[in-house]
């Protein structure tokens, strides 16, 4: 659905921090750049200051940002999930890499497991109103870091049609992961035809330094032609300026400066304007991801995407309440609502995440399914047209029997003009009285157990499921990925 409406910064606002963002680049630039984008960079015209820092001219930023592209596929496993990103379109998906679930019996977090990884890719992958699926929990028990990248890239592949992501913090991964997607679709090269995994990073240490590793990631994803799914994550009073647009000037900085890394690696390279400054509670510096100045941060973000024309991504939904309850909901709907409002080309995190991005809860990720459907039905606006402006059909019921409800108008639309959603309570008080009293949790919790007692899909074909397993260290095992596994 189109966004864009919502516009928490003014023109003027836009233009002032983008010439800021670019004075810091010029004046102040980026520390610790690995040596291949160090070396380009000066061949570029860059230079290093008296601390060492790489600046970045601000015609050369200007160019990265002109020719960077503004539209392409993103890939899915099933191409019926294929979609292009870009323009004013939003989609929303999954993300967070939480390293706790909440049990949804006892309300109390555990560790987060591999079989957890997949039941979230395969709930997600039933979730009709979520369009991609990237990683919500972190294998915990898997300590080997070459073994958890790919029992997850194995879980994904296993349980989503969409397209899907993950992380890595080692570039050499990249390249393994893309020989076990080639496994799968029997043959090497297969993949990189239609490349359907994002690869997640975080290229940039705030305030204003180039990562090690994960700008390793970022270069390999733009030698590889892959799209590299970064954001940057300053903490606005931690990690950058309390003030917000001063937050927002950071993140943006750092975004290009991640920009032009891949650029000078592949001219042209694919990238996702990840700007996505956090908030610190400053009584106690701790992340805050539901508060109302994170959401109207992420609004701005969205609208600065939409400034340079890249498409992107922001986080909404990163709830600070530690249960599905009131809390959640509000902080959760606030913060989506705007995201996707002001045009944000991708709503990550959006589905089940709690506590500050601490833990996941299955049954938000279901009632967070219905929310994201009511925002999208926000976002799709009202048609006016002469057939919906529905002058002869007020004439003929005035004239006739009163209601509407059995005109012809009202059973065509029943389906296209309205929204229903899957756990939210609209009965009457005297049915919920006779139900049982049950809440949203509950039928949530009954969904959940539901799809994960059912959907237990086979997208690996059993004799390339067999290659990769020998192929990889493949954590997954199969007992959990079979329908009589209780969920």
């Amino acid at each position: 659905m189109p966004g864009g409406r919502y516009k928490p910064l003014g023109e003027h606002d836009l233009t002032r921090i983008h010439e800021t963002a670019l004075d810091v680049l010029e004046t102040i630039g980026m520390g610790d750049p690995i040596p291949e984008t160090r070396e380009r960079a000066l061949a570029a015209g860059c230079r290093l200051n008296e601390q060492g820092r790489l600046c970045f001219p601000r015609a050369l930023i200007e160019d990265i940002i002109a020719r960077a592209p503004r539209r392409f596929t993103l890939h899915a496993p099933d191409p019926a999930f294929d979609h292009e990103i870009g323009g004013n379109h939003v989609y929303f998906l999954t993300a967070g890499e939480a390293v706790r679930m909440v049990d949804p019996q006892t309300g109390r977090y555990r560790p987060s497991t591999i079989a957890d990884v997949y039941d979230t890719y395969r709930l997600a992958d039933s979730l009709e109103h979520i369009h991609e699926v990237c990683q919500v929990v972190v294998a915990t028990e898997i300590t080997d870091r070459y073994a958890h990248d790919m029992s997850v890239a194995y879980a994904a592949l296993a349980g989503t049609r969409k397209t899907f992501g993950f992380s890595t913090g080692t570039a050499a991964h990249v390249d393994k992961a893309v020989a076990l997607f080639d496994l799968a679709l029997g043959g090497e090269g297969k993949f990189l035809k239609r490349p359907f995994w994002l690869v997640g990073h975080c290229p940039i240490v705030s305030p204003l330094r180039f990562a090690t590793d994960t700008s390793q990631v970022a270069v390999r994803c733009a030698e590889l032609g892959l799209v590299a799914d970064m954001c940057t994550a300053p903490q606005a009073g931690a990690t950058a300026p309390a003030a917000l647009a001063g937050a927002l000037v950071q993140s943006v900085a750092e975004t290009l400066g991640a920009l032009a890394q891949i650029d000078l690696t592949r001219r042209g390279a694919k990238m996702m304007f990840g700007v996505w400054p956090f908030v610190s509670d400053l009584r106690t510096g701790a992340f805050s991801g539901g508060g109302g100045e994170q959401a109207l941060l992420m609004a701005a973000s969205a609208q600065l995407q939409r400034f340079y024309g890249l498409p992107g991504s922001v986080a909404a939904g990163m709830t600070d309440a530690k249960q599905p309850d009131y809390q959640a909901g509000f902080e959760k709907g606030i913060s989506i609502a705007l995201a996707g409002l002001a045009g944000g080309d991708r709503i990550a995190e959006c589905a089940g995440m709690m506590s500050s991005l601490m833990g996941v809860s299955l049954e938000s990720m279901v009632m967070d399914n219905d929310l994201i459907g009511t925002v999208q039905r926000a976002l799709r606006g009202i048609e006016v047209t002469d057939e919906t402006l529905s002058f002869d059909v007020i004439r003929r019921v005035v004239d006739g029997p009163g209601h509407y409800l059995g005109q012809p108008q009202t059973l065509e639309l029943m389906e296209t003009e309205y929204l229903y959603p899957s756990v939210a309570d609209r009965s009457s008080l005297a049915q919920w009285e006779a139900g049982g009293l049950s809440g949203a949790l509950d039928r949530a919790r009954e969904r959940v157990r539901d799809i994960l007692k059912t959907h237990y899909p086979s997208y690996i074909e059993a004799t390339a499921d067999e290659a990769i397993r020998r192929a990889f260290p493949i954590a997954l095992p199969r007992e959990a990925m079979h329908p009589t596994q209780e969920p």
